[in-house]
């Protein structure tokens, strides 16, 4: 209570005072503070690097005429300094933008403005599977789901998921899920669909997915994630964040979309960008993840920006699902001529 009140009543005499000043209702302005200054030196800053090292560290050097004491508002938080010199931390990942209020008082008297600021703060790994131990995935963060869309992922898809090595390995550095047409079990095709349900899930943060996509029409790609509360509220209220899809029949067109109540199947939130070499070439998909919005990026070139609210699914722990689906709803009409083909992922890295 005692921080919201200091903060109320900064917030008032900023408003009230903003780009102007206040005095003690006295007959002399002789002590009021005046001429403020605010400078902010983002560590790091060049050219190249224009929102700082990542370290996140601001140098504020503040002046005004008269003053005896400076206050700084910065989100929810003050903080105080007699000198006009003042280091703060940002500790948010990732390049945000923070309005900074400042005054500078004299007794009961003061004069206040504000500034904005982009940081850049290097996100810390938290999780990875960079796939370089030859054989099967790594049993500690991976499990299988097996079987058809009977079992309950259908969309119309013609493949039987298996954990046979000739269609899911790990060799040579990389994740190799590779679609097969062979009749199998009932199923005209194989492939594989690994998840990381039970074994890591994570609510928000920066992720960064490496990967070559499979060629041939009929293929289905998708590395995306579904809420842990799968089990026990269902699809669509669970949510889903497809960070990657692909369709080689719309080649090189990469999707990012949400799913949830109201926005699932064909009515999904869903954007898309166009780019090259998807199936010959490693690209990195990324999403950006948090309370207020969910970004998706390829190469770092951001193509889509969803708004985040409370009422949504995405603020709950989600886990991994990595496979290649062979036609179905979305994967559409498969080249007669396909035999096989694979998705590759170099890595999957989780950062704060």
């Amino acid at each position: 209570m005692k921080k919201i009140t200091l903060i109320t009543l900064f917030l008032f005499t900023l408003v009230t005072s903003l780009g102007c000043s206040s005095d003690s209702g006295g007959d002399s302005t002789s002590n009021q503070p005046k001429n403020l200054v605010v400078n902010a030196e983002i560590v790091g800053k060049t050219a190249s690097m224009p929102n700082g090292d990542g370290s996140g560290v601001v140098n504020f050097t503040i002046s005004a005429d008269n003053a005896t004491q400076y206050k700084i508002l910065i989100g929810s938080d003050t903080f105080t300094s007699n000198t006009g010199l003042y280091t703060h931390a940002f500790t948010l990942s990732g390049t945000n933008t923070y309005t900074v209020y400042v005054s500078a008082y004299n007794g009961n008297k003061f004069v206040s403005t504000s500034i904005n600021l982009t940081v850049f703060v290097t996100p810390t790994l938290v999780w990875s599977d960079e796939f370089n131990v030859n054989g099967t995935p790594d049993s500690s963060k991976w499990s299988y789901d097996l079987g058809t869309g009977s079992n309950g992922w259908g969309n119309n898809e013609q493949q039987y998921y298996t954990n046979r090595p000739e269609n899911v390995k790990v060799e040579d550095g990389l994740l190799k899920i590779t679609a097969i047409k062979e009749n199998y079990s009932g199923s005209s095709y194989t492939s594989a669909r690994i998840v990381t349900k039970d074994k890591y899930s994570v609510k928000y943060g920066r992720i960064d997915i490496r990967a070559k996509l499979p060629v041939g029409g009929g293929t289905w790609p998708a590395l995306w994630m579904l809420g842990n509360n799968i089990n026990s509220t269902g699809w669509p209220a669970c949510g889903e964040i497809d960070i990657m899809e692909h369709v080689g029949n719309n080649l090189n067109r990469i999707y990012g979309t949400l799913h949830y109540p109201g926005h699932s199947g064909g009515n999904a939130d869903s954007s898309s960008v166009l780019i090259s070499n998807a199936t010959t070439d490693f690209h990195i998909y990324s999403i950006d993840w948090n309370a207020t919005f969910i970004k998706f990026y390829v190469d770092n070139q951001l193509y889509y920006t969803f708004n985040n609210n409370s009422n949504l699914p995405f603020n709950q722990p989600f886990f991994f699902i990595f496979n290649c689906a062979m036609g179905g709803n979305f994967g559409g009409t498969i080249d007669p001529n396909f035999v096989s083909s694979t998705l590759e992922v170099d890595y999957v890295r989780v950062f704060n």
